[in-house]
Protein backbone atom coordinates (compact mmCIF):
# COMPACT_ATOMS: atom_id res chain seq x y z
CA UNK A 1 0.00 0.00 0.00
CA UNK A 2 1.15 3.33 -1.09
CA UNK A 3 2.23 6.09 1.87
CA UNK A 4 -0.88 8.73 1.48
CA UNK A 5 -0.67 11.06 -1.20
CA UNK A 6 2.36 9.16 -3.14
CA UNK A 7 1.38 7.64 -5.75
CA UNK A 8 1.98 3.20 -6.34
CA UNK A 9 5.11 1.96 -7.22
CA UNK A 10 6.38 1.43 -10.40
CA UNK A 11 7.92 -1.85 -11.20
CA UNK A 12 9.38 -0.50 -14.88
CA UNK A 13 11.14 2.21 -14.00
CA UNK A 14 14.97 2.88 -14.88
CA UNK A 15 16.43 1.74 -11.78
CA UNK A 16 13.99 -1.55 -10.94
CA UNK A 17 15.32 -2.28 -14.09
CA UNK A 18 18.74 -1.99 -13.37
CA UNK A 19 18.25 -4.11 -10.45
CA UNK A 20 16.51 -6.89 -12.54
CA UNK A 21 20.04 -6.97 -14.64
CA UNK A 22 17.75 -5.90 -17.65
CA UNK A 23 19.72 -2.38 -18.01
CA UNK A 24 23.46 -2.11 -17.67
CA UNK A 25 25.00 0.57 -14.88
CA UNK A 26 28.64 0.98 -14.02
CA UNK A 27 28.58 -0.69 -11.11
CA UNK A 28 30.13 0.99 -7.72
CA UNK A 29 29.36 -0.82 -4.58
CA UNK A 30 26.80 -3.32 -4.38
CA UNK A 31 25.48 -5.90 -1.16
CA UNK A 32 21.54 -7.05 0.18
CA UNK A 33 20.36 -3.68 0.71
CA UNK A 34 21.88 -0.96 -1.93
CA UNK A 35 23.24 -1.20 -5.42
CA UNK A 36 25.64 2.32 -6.09
CA UNK A 37 26.69 3.03 -9.63
CA UNK A 38 27.30 6.25 -11.53
CA UNK A 39 25.15 8.51 -12.49
CA UNK A 40 24.75 8.62 -16.90
CA UNK A 41 24.44 12.08 -16.90
CA UNK A 42 26.75 13.57 -13.81
CA UNK A 43 26.58 17.11 -12.03
CA UNK A 44 29.85 16.63 -10.32
CA UNK A 45 33.52 15.20 -11.42
CA UNK A 46 32.11 12.82 -8.89
CA UNK A 47 28.04 12.01 -9.07
CA UNK A 48 27.30 8.52 -7.29
CA UNK A 49 23.15 7.11 -7.60
CA UNK A 50 22.43 5.03 -4.14
CA UNK A 51 19.29 2.87 -4.35
CA UNK A 52 17.78 0.65 -2.26
CA UNK A 53 16.60 -2.76 -3.50
CA UNK A 54 13.07 -2.98 -2.35
CA UNK A 55 9.99 -0.93 -3.98
CA UNK A 56 10.13 2.32 -2.53
CA UNK A 57 8.64 5.63 -4.58
CA UNK A 58 10.71 8.22 -2.64
CA UNK A 59 12.66 8.90 1.33
CA UNK A 60 8.95 8.80 2.75
CA UNK A 61 7.62 5.24 1.65
CA UNK A 62 11.15 4.35 2.24
CA UNK A 63 11.37 5.71 5.70
CA UNK A 64 7.43 4.04 6.60
CA UNK A 65 7.78 0.71 4.71
CA UNK A 66 11.42 -0.30 5.86
CA UNK A 67 12.40 -2.20 8.30
CA UNK A 68 15.21 -1.37 10.60
CA UNK A 69 17.90 -3.32 9.24
CA UNK A 70 17.11 -1.99 5.58
CA UNK A 71 16.97 1.31 6.69
CA UNK A 72 20.29 1.25 8.52
CA UNK A 73 22.06 -0.94 5.51
CA UNK A 74 20.95 1.16 3.29
CA UNK A 75 22.38 4.36 5.13
CA UNK A 76 25.81 1.94 5.52
CA UNK A 77 25.85 1.51 1.87
CA UNK A 78 26.12 5.41 1.41
CA UNK A 79 28.70 5.46 3.89
CA UNK A 80 30.94 2.91 2.41
CA UNK A 81 30.34 4.12 -1.39
CA UNK A 82 31.75 7.68 -0.03
CA UNK A 83 34.55 6.03 1.89
CA UNK A 84 35.05 3.87 -1.45
CA UNK A 85 34.81 6.96 -3.39
CA UNK A 86 37.67 9.16 -1.49
CA UNK A 87 35.42 11.47 -0.66
CA UNK A 88 35.58 11.62 3.21
CA UNK A 89 38.31 13.67 3.13
CA UNK A 90 37.36 16.49 0.61
CA UNK A 91 34.07 16.23 1.32
CA UNK A 92 30.63 15.07 -0.17
CA UNK A 93 27.29 16.07 -0.60
CA UNK A 94 24.19 13.92 -0.40
CA UNK A 95 21.00 14.92 -1.95
CA UNK A 96 17.29 13.14 -2.33
CA UNK A 97 14.48 14.48 -4.54
CA UNK A 98 11.14 13.66 -3.53
CA UNK A 99 8.14 14.45 -5.99
CA UNK A 100 8.03 16.93 -8.72
CA UNK A 101 8.40 19.91 -6.99
CA UNK A 102 11.40 18.66 -5.39
CA UNK A 103 12.58 16.95 -9.07
CA UNK A 104 12.20 13.77 -8.59
CA UNK A 105 13.14 11.92 -12.08
CA UNK A 106 12.69 8.51 -11.37
CA UNK A 107 9.98 7.14 -8.66
CA UNK A 108 12.43 4.77 -6.85
CA UNK A 109 14.13 5.79 -3.61
CA UNK A 110 17.42 7.02 -4.33
CA UNK A 111 20.41 9.38 -3.07
CA UNK A 112 22.80 11.29 -5.24
CA UNK A 113 26.68 11.24 -3.91
CA UNK A 114 28.09 14.43 -5.60
CA UNK A 115 32.19 15.19 -4.75
CA UNK A 116 35.32 15.80 -6.39
CA UNK A 117 35.01 19.50 -6.36
CA UNK A 118 33.84 22.33 -3.88
CA UNK A 119 29.76 22.11 -4.28
CA UNK A 120 29.46 25.47 -3.00
CA UNK A 121 25.86 26.22 -0.49
CA UNK A 122 23.75 25.38 -3.38
CA UNK A 123 24.03 22.46 -6.11
CA UNK A 124 21.92 24.11 -8.70
CA UNK A 125 21.47 27.72 -9.17
CA UNK A 126 18.01 29.45 -8.34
Amino acid sequence: MPVSGLPPYDGGNIFARILRGEIPARKVYEDEHALAFHDIAPRAPVHVLVIPKGEYVSVADFSAKADAEVVAGFWRAVGQVARQLGLEGPGYRVLTNMGPDGGQEVPHFHVHIFGGRPLGPMLLEP
